[in-house]
């Protein structure tokens, strides 16, 4: 049962971790695309409906790899998390539901009309489609963030007889209070996400001196999109998520900054590597007292450190969980300071020219896939030991009737799936990018007379 359970929990990792990438970056240019499509309408600049086009087709596809990659996760909860399903399927389906039945089917039917919409309809309904698309992409990342929240802050159930629960106030689901910060912090990361791989794109076009125009659209937007929500993601949204974190999972934050003992005026680790047996932390470099303060709001206060909690209720891979955390704060800090020097050569208009910053902006694209994957590393692995926080721990959540060599085959089975769509994605954003907005100006050209 050990066995089953620990293949069950590795599977649904990866393929929450692969089926992930794609969304974090959808939902991000969801918004990127109204927002060049906005700049059109406003102006009536030609370069910018095709640049809207042009990121419109990295969606559709970037959105179809999200669709078929996360089809099985939905999948686990019966064949792999039965016992779970049985306690808690009354809850979690509601909003799974919810957001297959209108969030999903908005999405879908609005990128298709603004795939091939906007020779038939005009430019006000193409500009409306976007809007539709970036709403139903992100009323889809709410329905999901209420159901994680659910499992990370259990509210609105009753208990049954039988020990399992139901659904006893649907409002307080919709709006439990974690989902507010945990949905703020989590849409900045896409759009972090989506600005820096448009920025990227641009700065590639720029330095090989092709689609030169569109390659100063990309940098310009990606620039000033990705410097504000880099500065969101660090506040508001990092510190009370940190801080519903602290009032509600005081373990989880001790294990997440390496504070093994119970602390008075405790300080950051910003650089360290936990001692398990030793419970320490090794060649540390520490902010003194800032951690008091950051959770607080008080110099001297005392944090609560993992010898306060009993060990069973601990994270069971603390190692991971601080590296995990520590990646996604190191690369966030990281972010600010590329979006703030770019957006102030931006200001000074010397940007465009200024080839180093350019293969910084070009280099950079891959490292908020990281830091958006050790974000949610960060918030599952502090999640553990339970996948209803608090209330029913993930050992007793697997199928009883599903061996470890069941799920150790369809996993190697979905390995080798998503090797095979993942280099297919390759190879068609390849194809897209070589190609270039350009492949849109017949198209357009026979739009420009259709009005709204």
């Amino acid at each position: 049962m050990e066995d089953a359970l620990t293949v069950s929990r590795l599977q649904f990792a990866f393929t929450v971790t692969y089926h992930y990438l794609f969304p974090m970056l959808t939902m991000g240019l969801a918004l990127l695309i109204f927002i060049l499509k906005s700049i059109y309408m406003r102006n009536h600049d030609v370069l910018y409906n095709k640049s809207a086009r042009f990121w419109a087709k990295i969606f559709a596809v970037t959105f179809v790899m999200g669709v078929v990659t996360g089809i099985p996760l939905e999948f686990q909860f019966g064949t792999n998390w039965a016992a779970f399903s049985r306690f808690a399927g009354d809850i979690i389906a509601q909003t799974l539901a919810m957001e297959g039945a209108f969030a999903f089917f908005l999405e879908s039917a609005f990128v298709g009309l603004f795939l091939f919409g906007e020779q038939r309809f005009g430019q006000m309904v193409h500009w409306f489609s976007s809007l539709m698309v970036f709403l139903g992409t992100w009323a889809s990342g709410y329905f999901i963030i209420t159901t994680n929240a659910w499992v990370q802050h259990p509210v609105g159930y009753k208990t049954l007889p039988n020990g399992n629960i139901e659904l006893d106030n649907y409002w307080a689901v919709l709006l439990n209070s974690w989902v507010w910060p945990q949905y703020a912090h989590n849409m900045g990361g896409a759009v972090v996400c989506g600005a820096f791989v448009m920025a990227g794109l641009g700065a590639y076009y720029l330095l090989a001196r092709r689609h030169e125009e569109y390659g100063r659209i990309f940098v310009k937007v990606g620039v000033i999109t990705a410097a504000i929500a880099s500065l969101w993601m660090l506040f508001p949204t990092g510190h009370f998520s940190s801080s519903q974190v602290a009032e509600h999972q005081p373990v989880s934050l001790a294990a997440m900054e390496g504070l093994f003992q119970s602390e008075k005026q405790a300080g950051i680790v910003l650089v360290g590597q936990p001692d398990l047996e030793n419970r320490s932390i090794e060649n540390p470099i520490v902010v003194p007292r800032a951690l008091s303060y950051l959770v607080y709001q008080n110099w001297n206060a005392e944090v609560k450190g993992l010898d306060a909690f009993p060990k069973k209720n601990w994270p069971d891979n603390i190692p991971l969980l601080y590296y995990s955390y520590h990646v996604m704060v190191g690369l966030g800090t990281i972010f600010i300071a590329i979006m703030v020097l770019a957006a102030f050569l931006l200001w000074l208009g010397r940007l465009y020219n200024t080839r180093p910053m350019l293969w910084v902006l070009m280099l950079a694209m891959p490292f908020p896939f990281i830091a958006n994957t050790a974000g949610w590393f960060t918030a599952e692995l502090g999640r553990q030991p339970w996948l209803a926080y608090g209330i029913f721990r993930t050992s007793e959540g697997t199928s009883p009737l599903v061996s470890s060599g069941s799920v150790l085959f369809t996993l190697i089975g979905f390995a080798g799936m998503y090797l095979i769509m993942g280099l297919l994605y390759i190879v068609l954003m390849v194809r897209e990018v070589a190609h270039g907005p350009e492949g849109e100006e017949e198209t357009l050209e026979a739009t420009e007379g259709v009005t709204a």
